[in-house]
């Protein structure tokens, strides 16, 4: 059984050992490994069920650390991290010789970032290795924003969760790839592509969809509920059955009963929203039911991030 606890010797000493932790992050809890220990690595691809062309993820506490494992920072970077990190925002960059390929899965490039929590930052700064870690969940299912949401779903399969309390910002990280001239977005996330473009002065490219995965969370099916979901702009009314229950934003809908109902903020306040989105999701695959109405939300800022996990929840093919 994996145990939940607070103690960063005892998840730091798992980690040297080549095991497998759940951590905490703002955005999501992650599922980390020695990410210069391949056969670590090998194991979170092995826990998750995920794909191996899907590459990962590297945390460490500073762009220094990332420069001392040989990864060149561009200076775009630089003033993006100034702003935004530590936090929810992630660089895609050329790779370096010390990052095994198997985070990457076998390209040139590596995704970076500096989570903003207290105490992964912590751990990360007592590490001599940077952390591979996707979202402490099976592949393409709903991620974890608390620990008791990794230990339900990969209970048997790590021995440790440190526990940082619920993720307050509730959706993954954005994306950015920092090669070449043009910046461009490869997910939507904690940070929006305004506040990015704000910085930088310039406009930024989307690609977030792509039969080149360079990136984690392009892939078409991804945040899935076991439960079918389905937008409301979708539903043919008549197919709603005593079962059916909706996923919203701030209201109520008219056409199926309020106790069927999930609001994600009453307020219509967006970050709260996104900070309640997965385990709202999660809650509700918990009741027997035969599918979800989704609303789109305001597709603004973070608004376009649910979006987003909506939609690849809502897709019913798989990425080729």
């Amino acid at each position: 059984m994996a145990i939940i606890g607070n103690e960063i010797t005892k998840a730091k000493l798992l980690l040297e050992k080549g095991e497998l932790v759940g951590i905490p992050t703002e955005t999501v809890y992650g599922l980390a490994a020695n990410a210069f220990n391949p056969d670590a690595v090998l194991k979170i691809y092995e826990v998750k069920d995920r794909p191996k062309f899907n590459p990962l993820i590297i945390h460490s506490n500073s762009l220094e650390r990332f420069e001392e494992w040989g990864i060149i920072i561009p200076e775009k970077l630089k003033r993006l991290a100034d702003k935004f990190s530590p936090g929810p925002l992630t660089y895609v960059v050329q790779k370096s010789k010390t990052i095994p390929d198997v985070i990457s899965a076998g390209q040139d490039s590596v995704a970076i970032r500096i989570p903003n929590h207290k105490l992964t930052l912590k751990l990360l700064s007592e590490l001599d290795f940077p952390l591979a870690a996707p979202s402490a969940n099976p592949s393409e299912y709903v991620s974890p924003t608390t620990a008791f949401h990794v230990q339900a779903q990969l209970n048997e399969k790590i021995p440790y969760i440190l526990d940082g309390g619920p993720c307050v910002i509730g959706v993954e990280s954005s994306i950015i790839d920092m090669r070449g001239d043009k910046v461009r977005l490869l997910r939507l996330g904690g940070i929006s592509k305004e506040e990015i473009e704000e910085v930088l002065g310039e406009e930024i490219e989307d690609l977030l969809v792509s039969d080149n995965i360079i990136a984690p969370g392009m892939m078409k099916r991804h945040y899935a509920t076991s439960h079918p979901i389905i937008f409301e702009e979708q539903l043919d009314k008549s197919k709603i059955t005593e079962q059916t229950y909706a996923l919203r934003f701030s209201d109520y809908a008219d056409y199926i009963p309020m106790e069927r109902q999930f609001l994600l903020s009453e307020k219509g306040d967006l970050n709260e929203a996104a900070a309640k989105l997965f385990s709202t999701m999660r809650k509700m695959d918990t009741i027997e039911m035969d599918f979800i109405i989704a609303e789109h939300f305001p597709n603004i800022k973070i608004g376009r991030a649910i979006n987003d996990r909506l939609e690849r929840a809502a897709s019913k093919n798989l990425h080729s």
